[in-house]
């Protein structure tokens, strides 16, 4: 789910649940089960020689996992530095970078969406919206934020790299690159506040029942959940060769 037009009212759905209760797909039988991917470590440096999460991770590895993967490079960076300081924050999560760089593909091509780019700030340009939540196929969600973070003084819309509604990214704004400002539309800062939340809402990543429900919560969909379990284990895979 590249977020097109026509996919943004499944996303967003999912993306309101990110405040929400973790869905509990561990009962759910699926025809084909999906199957949580392996976790994929990022290596962490002993000394920081940047601010924010950029500064605790390699330079030389983010650009080999680049090539490996086709990321932009910026973007597994602030993946590898989501995945880091998540486990900061919520100690023996398991949260790998592959499954937040996932979901950066699902939902907005990591930043490129609508010819999108990261700049060397981590801030995507132009920034990147969805839909406006009017209830028409989508979620009816009345503006929160006087426009403020999302420009829509009548909805509310899922913004940025990761798609966060207003009223979530209030909630779990961080500042992940270290100027001191939250900003939904910057990758470093909305990867660690996914990451964050992902280790909140599944109790712990590293379990296959953890996985889902962390994923389920994020975005609710048997086919979301199939999509983003496939493309991480595609990146660890890919990036497995890599030194760390």
């Amino acid at each position: 789910m590249i977020i097109v037009i026509a996919a943004i009212a499944v996303l967003v759905l999912g993306t309101l649940a990110l405040f929400g209760r973790p869905a509990d797909v561990t009962a759910t039988v699926f025809a084909n089960p999906v199957v949580a991917p392996t976790a994929a470590p990022a290596p962490a440096i002993a000394v920081a020689p940047a601010p924010g999460v950029a500064g605790q991770v390699d330079e030389d590895w983010a650009r080999a996992v680049s090539n490996a993967t086709g990321i932009p490079r910026l973007a597994v960076i602030a993946y590898a530095g989501g995945s880091l300081g998540s486990e900061d924050n919520f100690p023996g999560c398991g949260l790998g970078w592959n499954t937040i760089a996932a979901i950066g593909l699902v939902e907005s091509d990591h930043g490129r969406h609508d010819g999108s780019a990261i700049g060397p700030t981590g801030a995507v340009a132009p920034p990147i919206y969805g839909v406006a939540l009017d209830g028409d196929g989508v979620a009816l969600i009345a503006d929160s934020d006087s426009g403020v973070l999302d420009g829509d003084v009548t909805h509310d819309r899922a913004m940025g790299p990761m798609q966060i509604i207003p009223d979530t990214w209030r909630s779990w704004l961080i500042d992940g690159n270290g100027d001191g400002i939250g900003d939904p539309q910057n990758i470093f800062d909305a990867a660690l506040s996914a990451g964050n939340y992902l280790c909140h809402a599944s109790g712990g990543m590293s379990t296959s029942d953890g996985w889902l429900s962390g994923i389920a919560a994020y975005n609710a969909g048997e086919d979301y959940l199939r999509k983003v379990a496939e493309a991480a284990q595609r990146y660890a895979d890919a990036a497995a060769s890599v030194p760390r």
